[in-house]
């Protein structure tokens, strides 16, 4: 029995060295290899496609976001963007809830389709202003005027790390919770005063108030 073992085992070891001699197995080695070739030049159509088929914009002052923005997509222009036209730094969270007011290529322009277009928008019950109103600029170490803007955007123009500290200015003791809504009345310290890390106050009333 012992010799029939050791017979077992040597004829299996030699029928896997002949396996091996033969170039059966199936690695890596034995496969074939390419030459490595040249990169085809891209072709005219790819190189356009990557530029941007180009066309016109279509009109969307007037419109509601939310369609503006389908129409937009529909004609191929898919990297869109749009801002409060009244300088208040209000996001455009619920689109169907504002209009345009204006874009910032021209419609009729024939532009690549990557573009990216800017829509200028109100509230759907505000009226668009004359020209699109800019926020505050950021302070460059002089306190700018921001009487007439939004709270929110007076913040935004100021260093992250400025004490800010925001006041009913109708003394009704109101909490100013959404910045955006709140106009500034008056400001500590005046514009032009030059910044050096000092606290500002701002007194506000809301929108469509009058500033005592």
């Amino acid at each position: 029995m012992r010799t029939r073992v050791i017979s077992t085992v040597m004829l299996c070891s030699a029928a896997a060295a002949t396996l091996v001699a033969c170039g059966g197995s199936d690695t890596a080695s034995s496969k074939p290899t390419r030459s490595p070739s040249a990169s085809a030049p891209a072709s005219p159509s790819t190189s356009a496609s990557a530029a941007g088929e180009k066309k016109a914009v279509p009109t969307f002052v007037g419109m509601g976001l939310q369609s503006a923005q389908d129409k937009a997509q529909a004609a191929g222009f898919a990297i869109l963007t749009s801002h409060d036209a009244l300088g208040r730094g209000r996001m455009q969270a619920f689109d169907r809830n504002w209009r345009v007011c204006s874009q910032s290529v021209a419609a009729g322009t024939t532009v690549a389709t990557t573009t990216m277009l800017d829509l200028g928008a109100v509230k759907t019950d505000e009226s668009c202003p004359a020209k699109d109103e800019q926020a505050p600029a950021k302070a460059d170490g002089t306190m700018p005027d921001f009487k007439g803007k939004s709270v929110k955007a007076a913040r935004a123009s100021l260093d992250a790390a400025t004490s800010i500290d925001v006041k009913d200015a109708g003394g009704s003791g109101r909490f100013v919770f959404l910045d955006s809504n709140w106009q500034v009345c008056s400001q500590t310290p005046a514009a032009g005063t030059r910044l050096t890390g000092q606290p500002v106050t701002f007194k506000a009333v809301k929108f469509g108030e009058s500033c005592p």
